[in-house]
């Protein structure tokens, strides 16, 4: 029976990796903050022994925070993967990173490739960029999951987010250009689960639903599967929203590497987000 160590086992994707490993009938160690400092040398090394993948959900994911905060979030968005990295090694343990499409500039016009350079705007971007380039350094056994536009059952995210203000306020503005692809974490976990079982080189894959969309047509979805008029939701522009952290205009990724390991990618995110809204929506 394959051992999982799953860092982060708090967070919105941490408890979907948690339950569908449990699903899946592996043996798996839930971590939260308190049982495992991934920023920790000793700790990492600790609580990876023993165990043939770590999952690494941990993450500074406080966009707008990070660019004042760049040192705090690189402690914990680099040094951590570094600590889990040389852990996972020592152990023959296989690590899991999940980065994220902050790592690239935005600015493309067709689906980012997986070995497609880096060029991060923010600071998330740059100290989740950090560790990538750390965990491949220091884990020659690894698999980079970059993802993008996650929500989930389990934690604060977009949709819950646009179905109370759309409930409150009767109409909404949401950002019409820019472009993703909406994310399940219960997709995400499923995914993580198929490329390790399918014993995938080590490299850098794209964890993100297929197709993709605009914040507005995203937000449009929540609100009709909320029950109300989807009408309601107007477009606007990032400028009408000006944030501390620039946010990528396009942050489509590609899935060339899944296909060729032979893992089939998410399906449409707009099929996804049917089955999801019910769980995340809670009705």
């Amino acid at each position: 029976m394959v051992r999982w160590l799953v860092a982060g086992s708090n967070g919105m994707l941490g408890q979907d990796m948690v339950a569908r490993l449990r699903e899946a009938g592996h043996e798996v160690t839930a971590a939260d903050r308190s049982e495992l400092d991934i920023t920790s040398a000793q700790q990492a090394l600790d609580r990876t022994a023993g165990h043939d993948v770590v999952v690494n959900c941990a993450a500074w994911t406080a966009v707008d925070d990070a660019e004042e905060r760049e040192g705090d979030a690189f402690t914990v968005n680099a040094v951590g993967p570094q600590m889990l990295a040389r852990a996972a090694a020592a152990h023959g343990a296989r690590l899991v990173q999940v980065s994220t499409d902050y790592v690239f500039d935005g600015a493309a016009q067709e689906p980012y490739a997986e070995d497609g350079a880096m060029g991060p705007r923010s600071a998330y971007g740059r100290t989740k960029a950090a560790g990538e380039w750390a965990v491949r350094a220091y884990a020659p056994d690894h698999v980079v999951v970059r993802t993008a536009w996650l929500y989930g059952q389990h934690g604060p995210c977009f949709p819950r987010t646009i179905a109370r203000a759309a409930a409150q306020r009767g109409s909404l503005d949401v950002v019409a250009d820019q472009v993703g692809q909406p994310t399940w974490t219960a997709d995400l976990a499923d995914l993580v689960v198929r490329l390790v079982e399918a014993g995938v080189p080590s490299g850098t894959y794209h964890g993100t639903s297929s197709g993709s969309a605009s914040w507005h047509a995203f937000a449009q979805a929540v609100v009709a599967s909320a029950g109300m008029d989807p009408e309601i939701v107007r477009p606007t522009t990032s400028e009408a929203f000006v944030r501390p952290a620039p946010r990528p205009a396009f942050s489509v990724l590609g899935h060339d590497a899944l296909r060729a390991a032979g893992v089939d990618p998410i399906g449409d995110w707009a099929a996804r987000w049917e089955l999801a809204a019910p769980h995340v929506l809670g009705s």
